[in-house]
């Protein structure tokens, strides 16, 4: 297993305004930051929308999150990417998934059909095959953790994000990258995996615990590596033990801790 250097992103959930937008980019670009990322929706609004806003920076990568692949038209979306690619100078990372629960509403006011769980992979990967008939393509990070995603994503990601339970363990994680290592094969190293991270630090988080269902205290008791709870020295040190045990190298946090994130970035850094 080839070690690679360490990355980091923010995840952006909302942002009111384009003068919000520049000011959050601004601020992760100067924390040290690599990338800045929008889930599906962003809030209310379309995330290559926004993105279009953040293609204007000079050195920042930026992404989604992942777009959910029953929303969009598979055509309709390998332009917008490759617009997106070609107009940054090859900064944007295209996000793919098969789409949370409760996106079912969403994918009706869109007008289509949000399917099986079958037919939602089917989807993802005749997406995928659409984005990849352009030679000079965007970077494709796939999200998941269940066999047949991790099949797919050992075959065509460039990026994994593993997308496993909030309470998620070393050991439970260990499972799943042994499943990963099995699907990718001889493209493991070609594979940069990705760990988001719900918190860091200490403080409560009630904005968070209403979605995971869990205080991120609890989630601290129970050793999940979703969340960061030690001081700066701590957490680069158990950064560390991770890449060493599965190659994760790809920090992604939410940006309402990109303030309590960023010390731990020089740490990281060649």
């Amino acid at each position: 297993m080839t070690l690679r250097p360490f990355r980091f992103g923010i995840v952006a959930g909302h942002v009111p305004d384009i003068a919000a937008l520049t000011a959050l980019v601004r601020r992760a670009e100067e924390f040290g930051f690599d990338t800045f990322l929008t889930p599906d929706p962003m809030g209310q609004h379309d995330p290559l929308t926004v993105l279009s806003g953040v293609a204007a920076t000079t050195r920042l990568r930026f992404g989604t999150f992942v777009l959910a692949a029953p929303f969009r038209d598979k055509h309709m979306l390998a332009w917008q990417a490759r617009t997106l690619h070609t107009l940054s100078g090859g900064r944007f990372e295209l996000g793919l998934g098969t789409g949370r629960p409760g996106a079912e509403q969403i994918t009706a006011r869109l007008g289509r059909e949000f399917g099986s769980a079958s037919q939602r992979l089917a989807m993802l990967a005749e997406t995928i095959a659409e984005v990849k008939q352009d030679e000079d393509r965007p970077k494709l990070l796939l999200a998941g953790s269940g066999p047949k995603l991790l099949g797919l994503a050992g075959r065509e990601a460039d990026i994994l994000n593993l997308s496993w339970a909030p309470s998620t363990t070393v050991p439970e994680g260990d499972v799943v990258i042994e499943r990963f290592r099995q699907a990718a094969g001889d493209r493991v190293d070609d594979i940069e995996l990705n760990l988001n991270l719900i918190s860091v630090g200490n403080e409560p988080a009630p904005w968070v615990e209403k979605f995971i269902g869990a205080t991120t205290a609890e989630l601290a008791e129970r050793g999940a590596v979703t969340v960061l709870p030690g001081t700066p020295d701590e957490n680069a040190l158990r950064l560390r033990e991770l890449r060493e045990r599965w190659g994760v190298s790809y920090i992604t946090v939410n940006a309402d801790f990109m303030a309590q994130f960023a010390p731990i970035i020089p740490m990281l850094r060649p």
